[in-house]
């Protein structure tokens, strides 16, 4: 094997002796793929795709990188908006694309075995035969990987029912930086036998190892359920209106909310209607499981009545629905194909959010005159999506150095009202400098200080959360 930039001629020859010699990839394509993530802000320089096909060639690989002194990126679906899957020093990623097997569905025990690779939808679809799904749900699931889902505790648009990821990971199996497999949990929900290791490889953004399996556990899907699109006079309707839904005659699967500004990228990017005839500055989508079709009616009466919505519709089926369920999920993919957006998503405790966006208004009214704001996000769990669209006026260099200049002001905001810089991002290396925002200086050493037994070369992932 012919010596590659970045990469020791010793390193590439054990490689040779002890793995496959299709395991490396320098094909141009693959390193502008796996190099970098959604975010698209640094450029991808990694120095070669490692693309291992289980657990021990992983493990061989890993303990090959640490003799050599290696860096190593772990790379999933590449979905993720916080620059954490992204190799932008000569590091070898290492994909795990090849890693897809998904294993028989224990039904007793609602679970089921995959490799990290497994795409998210794909587990859906193997599993919902059964009855069952996985309830890890957003708009990238047709493109995000179990393993990334696991790494970054992704959320989604039904945190406010079932939790994040977190919760619906029974057992990992980890590849450490050395190269020792780590079997964690099993398939128990039950196991108080010390420290419950498999927590600190959930949402460490491939800091402390790579994941290569997970048991995860499984829910049945819902019999039925109803959409709702409602219009309301403002954010305090949106959370007045979230109020009611706690208490209505249903459990709630998701609530959304999303602006004006978010549907006008919506229809110029896809064309799609809003199927409400009064406009309005504010949306809420509610999912639920269907309850009596009388309370119902009664509820949505009384909402009228009341003056909480303007105007709404019920889906009458599934399309419906799903039609509903685009005006939403079809945000994220319109605004970065009308501008340039600047994103960002905090999470705050529910009944500061008022107060939070009444401030971020007047902050951007005051020292960015002009700048569009559009806004969407999980009212139900707290989750803000910030996302500021670049003006004409400013080329793409000036305007990333203003929203970082921004972030700050955006950020201190965030820590007044006590909420996190990051709802379900993460932090990669977008939001690393900001992170104290958010965590003490004595949490942020116990990080590091579990990195460097984890990790201490510093080969995983290097420069992502922390410094060390």
């Amino acid at each position: 094997m012919s010596p590659l930039p970045g990469l020791p001629g010793d390193f590439l020859a054990a490689l040779a002796r002890e793995l496959p010699a299709d395991l490396l990839s320098t094909d141009a394509a693959d390193l502008a793929t796996f190099g970098r993530d959604w975010t698209k802000v640094h450029e991808p320089r990694p120095s070669a795709i490692a693309l291992p096909r289980s657990t021990d060639e992983v493990s061989r690989l890993l303990r090959l990188c640490s003799e050599h002194r290696v860096p190593v990126v772990p790379s999933g679906g590449r979905t993720g908006l916080a620059a954490g899957a992204v190799a932008a020093k000569g590091e070898l990623v290492v994909s795990l694309e090849r890693m897809r097997k998904m294993g028989p569905v224990d039904v007793l025990g609602a679970t089921v075995r995959v490799e990290a690779g497994a795409v998210t939808e794909a587990v859906h679809q193997h599993v919902a035969p059964l009855g069952l799904t996985w309830p890890v749900d957003f708009a990238s699931k047709g493109s995000s990987q179990v393993g990334g889902n696991i790494a970054t505790n992704a959320g989604g648009v039904k945190v406010i029912r079932y939790g994040l990821t977190r919760q619906w990971v029974l057992g990992l199996t980890v590849v450490t930086a050395s190269g020792a497999v780590l079997d964690l949990n099993g398939a128990l929900e039950k196991n108080n036998t010390g420290i419950d290791l498999r927590q600190l490889f959930i949402g460490s953004e491939g800091t402390l190892g790579i994941i290569t399996e997970a048991t995860l556990k499984l829910t049945r899907v819902p019999e039925e359920l109803n959409v709702f699109l409602f219009a309301v006079p403002d954010l305090a309707g949106v959370l007045a209106l979230f109020r009611e839904a706690r208490m209505g005659p249903f459990v709630v699967m998701a609530y959304e909310f999303f602006t004006e500004k978010c549907q006008a990228r919506l229809r110029r990017h896809r064309n799609v209607r809003m199927p409400l005839s009064a406009p309005s500055d504010y949306y809420v989508l509610i999912e639920v499981e269907r309850g009596e079709p009388e309370a119902l009616d009664a509820w949505i009466t009384s909402l009228f009545e009341r003056g909480l919505v303007t105007d709404g519709t019920l889906a009458q089926h599934s399309t419906q629905a799903a039609e509903l369920w685009t005006l939403r999920e079809g945000i994220s993919e319109s605004l970065s194909a009308t501008g340039l957006p600047h994103k960002n998503d905090v999470s705050l405790p529910i009944q500061e959010l008022e107060g939070f966006c009444s401030e971020l208004e007047s902050l951007f009214e005051a020292r960015y005159p002009g700048w569009e704001i559009a806004l969407f996000g999980h009212i139900g769990d707290g989750n803000l999506h910030i996302n500021v669209m670049k003006p004409d006026s400013l080329t793409r260099e000036e305007f990333l150095q203003r929203t970082h200049e921004a972030d700050h002001a955006i950020f201190s905001l965030v820590k007044k009202y006590r909420g996190s810089i990051s709802a379900e991002h993460g932090i990669g290396l977008l939001k690393k400098d900001y992170l104290p925002y958010s965590r003490s200086a004595e949490e942020l050493e116990i990080m590091r200080s579990i990195k460097r037994v984890l990790d201490p070369l510093n080969i995983m992932n290097p420069g992502k959360i922390i410094d060390v």
